[in-house]
């Protein structure tokens, strides 16, 4: 599944029913065909469409049961999400696991699904804690994927460029592309790329326990530890491609397949989608580097997406039916049989058949202190779609101005995170 874009739409509300559903789902509806389970797919991308196509098969033929698909453009699918889920949603659909989950659940549009889970083995207690709210648990998780800094094995071999460890490491090899003429893909159209980068320079300079007391709006955005995460990102401007305003992830990451480009801050499956399968073995990445070595490397980015039973489902029996196969780990083995850009979450997952690629991501992520799973995924929905999207393109726009960026960010979170204790 390729990376999301915002719920622009969250600050929409509980009042967004009475809006058009622009996500209207097939559901079997009352007295419908309970043998059918409807599926909310965002999963537009080629790859992950026919990966998912071949899970949902596979279970059809085991369970004798049908599943309809509705694909949505992605884009599409997670800026309308808080209507779709409120209007006519189908009986599962396509999420991510954290906040994400928890604030849906928190606004009761999800079917608790804690007796599926009692079925479960397989998930490590970190991924339990992931998929719960207020003691219950709402999701399945599917897959992770890991964000890091891609590139290809041969560019790399070609111009003599070593892997960085450190920022300034990191720096000089971002200055040496551009001289040579592929500088660092960088794209923000869709208002969620640029986060990654955010995440890990705050991460790297301030530790993960700052980056999630800030997240969750418990630190001002005024404070100077904020403040240098900006003036550090402005020190990489200068070294990526011009344009990332108007630049889409799958056109940045077409441009590193076509070699234009050096290097990208990227979740696996971005470059993995973007390069035919013959040069997929290509793709190689670092961790992203050291800032202070207080905090080292430790903290890794690695979204986890999976599936959830929305409350109006029409048909839950058969929604949970479908979960607990999605749940297991042979479900898992079908679907990354078609797509190798993602890592299994379930341990009972076969392995033997990971590409270099997936195994070196397995590894990032197992060996890693602390695990976040986006900027977008860790704060409010609605902060990270109303503020945080159009502060860090006004960023990109002008790096200069780093104080009226981040007092503006605190007066809107401020008024944001006021409104949801009153």
């Amino acid at each position: 599944m390729s990376r999301r874009t915002l719920l622009r739409s969250t600050a929409v509300g509980v009042g967004a029913v009475t809006l058009p559903t622009l996500l209207a789902a097939c559901g079997s509806g009352p007295g419908g065909d309970k043998n059918e389970v409807t599926v909310g797919s965002n999963a537009s991308d080629a790859v992950p469409k026919t990966a998912f196509q071949a899970a949902f098969d596979a279970y059809e033929k085991e369970s004798g049961k049908k599943v309809k698909v509705n694909t949505k453009d992605h884009n599409d699918f997670q800026e309308n999400i808080n209507r779709y889920l409120q209007g006519t949603p189908d009986d599962v659909f396509m999420w991510f696991a954290g906040y994400r989950m928890q604030y849906f659940a928190e606004k009761g549009l999800l079917t608790d699904i804690s007796d599926v889970w009692q079925g479960f083995t397989g998930f490590s207690d970190a991924l339990k804690a992931q998929s719960t709210h207020a003691g219950k648990q709402y999701f399945v998780p599917y897959y992770y994927y890991p964000w890091a800094v891609f590139h290809r094995k041969s560019l790399f071999a070609s111009k003599g460029y070593q892997q960085p460890k450190n920022w300034d490491q990191f720096i000089a090899l971002a200055k040496q592309m551009t001289k040579d003429g592929t500088p660092v893909a960088f794209s923000d159209k869709d208002g969620w790329p640029a986060m990654g980068t955010f995440d890990y320079i705050d991460m790297r300079l301030n530790g993960y326990d700052f980056h999630k007391s800030l997240m969750a709006g418990k630190e001002a955005w005024t404070d100077p530890k904020v403040r240098n995460v900006f003036d550090t990102w402005r020190e990489l401007m200068p070294y990526y491609q011009k344009g990332a305003l108007g630049r889409t992830w799958e056109e940045a990451g077409q441009s590193l397949q076509q070699r234009k480009t050096g290097m990208a801050v990227f979740g696996m499956p971005h470059p993995g989608s973007q390069f035919p399968e013959n040069e997929r073995d290509d793709i190689d990445f670092f961790a992203f580097p050291e800032i202070d070595p207080q905090h080292g490397q430790g903290a890794v980015e690695a979204p986890i997406d999976g599936f959830l039973i929305a409350r109006k489902s029409k048909n839950i029996s058969g929604a949970k039916n479908l979960l607990t196969w999605l749940g297991k780990p042979k479900a898992e083995d079908v679907y990354l049989r078609h797509d190798p850009n993602n890592v299994a979450v379930n341990s009972g997952a076969d392995t033997s058949g990971y590409s270099a690629l997936q195994k070196k991501s397995a590894e990032l992520v197992a060996g890693a202190q602390q695990i976040s799973q986006f900027l977008d995924r860790d704060t409010r929905p609605d902060f990270a779609s109303t503020v945080m999207i159009q502060a860090i393109q006004e960023f990109i726009g002008n790096p200069k101005d780093v104080d009226g960026l981040c007092n503006k960010i605190e007066r809107q979170k401020k008024t944001l995170f006021s409104q949801a204790a009153d």
